[in-house]
């Protein structure tokens, strides 16, 4: 980013120099090129850029490319024709993942709500048809923790399989905010920086935390778990929920009676359901589980690969 052409002119070819002088690399003369992003927009990832004007200063506009929205369309289109034959709780769970993950890579784009409310607009009619004859399209009732985190109550969504399918068109834009170099758990500054930046509700349950006693647990088992928490900013490793004191379990990633330890790179913090599903032997009460939680396909790669480290069979 340089604030005039001459200077984006001389960074340009340093770095076309470097890359191939240095490393011995070639660019692409299609994808490498200076743009003046106030008159057009840039393409990045699948993203576009622009500086548009906002009362006396450029700022930012960014919206999800049109060529990758065509990608999406069709992608999501072969995933209902899936479901319409079958209508499955893995196969639910499979589109679920696909818009989950759409939607965390896409939710820092500035305009991404109008993208993909033009793309659930345009899938509607494919959705009808397809999901119709399989599914109830309904407000969902009681719906799964994770559903509740991401979407709330207040649109209708189809029901397949006893699942509630992640409605495409509702995306949350995440603020991209700027970051410090000083914020470090190394300096004593950094420190400082770290603990003054932790919410009121996380330093609430460390508290809590701190206070509590397991008299069969090591002292550097309570110490890691706090700092775990902390790190994690209170939410379990699998679902991404927010965790209260009372309903923090911290697992041991390798077993302490398969050689584990109570190091902080062995611990994981879980909420109680998916501490239970690891340690679950029965498959007929895991996949109920599984349903009540509303696990997405990788949820339960990572849960699977934890029952691997413990000598458990996977679920499937």
């Amino acid at each position: 980013m340089c604030r005039d052409w001459k200077t984006a002119e001389k960074w340009y070819h340093a770095v076309k120099l470097y890359l191939k002088e240095r490393l011995k690399l070639d660019i692409s003369p299609e994808k490498s090129k200076i743009i003046n992003l106030r008159k057009h927009e840039s393409a990045f990832l699948g993203f576009t850029i622009r500086a548009n004007r906002k009362g006396k200063k450029r700022v930012a506009h960014t919206f999800v490319k049109a060529e990758k929205m065509q990608k999406i369309k069709a992608d999501a289109k072969k995933r209902l024709e899936i479901l319409r034959t079958s209508p499955t709780t893995q196969n639910a769970m499979r589109f679920n993942s696909f818009v989950l993950g759409l939607h965390n890579y896409f939710n820092r784009a500035t305009h991404v709500n109008l993208a993909f409310s033009r793309l659930a607009y345009e899938l509607g009619a494919s959705m009808y048809n397809r999901l119709k004859p399989i599914g109830k399209y309904e407000h969902p009732n009681n719906p799964p923790p994770v559903y509740k985190k991401f979407y709330g109550l207040g649109s209708k969504t189809y029901k397949i399989a006893g699942l509630y399918l992640f409605p495409l068109g509702i995306i949350k834009t995440k603020n991209v905010m700027a970051f410090t170099q000083s914020i470090t758990p190394f300096t004593e500054e950094g420190r400082v920086q770290i603990s003054t930046r932790l919410s009121k509700d996380i330093k609430q349950e460390i508290v809590l935390l701190m206070e509590s006693n397991i008299p069969t647990r090591s002292v550097e088992y309570m110490d890691n778990r706090i700092s775990r928490y902390s790190m994690k900013k209170g939410k379990c490793e699998i679902t991404g929920m927010f965790l209260q004191a009372q309903n923090v379990h911290c697992h041991h990633y390798i077993p302490k009676h398969l050689g584990g330890n109570d190091k902080f790179n062995n611990l994981r913090i879980l909420q109680k359901e998916v501490h239970e599903l690891i340690h679950m032997t029965d498959k007929i009460k895991a996949n109920t589980l599984i349903r009540i939680l509303g696990i997405t396909e990788s949820m339960l790669e990572k849960i699977n690969k934890y029952r691997e480290k413990c000598e458990l069979e996977i679920i499937k």
